[in-house]
């Protein structure tokens, strides 16, 4: 299991995921953040960035905040 810090820009014209520096990253999505759109849409994008199911990863704090606390399981 391991923790990263997200920045989240929702509405953004280029989507996509930014290292920022070790264990924190910034996230771009186009989704608003209304009714849990944006966050859907930030699961999926770090799944793909980390090749893992979207079920493997959840948002521990800042459901409704721009800056989250990521949990990634680990595969076993």
């Amino acid at each position: 299991m391991k923790y990263i810090k997200v920045k989240v820009q929702p509405k953004a014209k280029k989507v996509g995921v930014e290292k920022i520096d070790e264990g924190t990253y910034k996230v771009r999505v186009h989704a608003a953040p209304d009714k849990g759109a944006a966050n859907k849409e930030v699961i999926v994008s770090l799944a793909d960035y980390f090749d893992v199911p979207p079920s493997m990863i959840k948002i521990v704090r800042g459901e409704k905040s721009r800056t989250k606390l990521i949990e990634l399981s680990s595969r076993t």
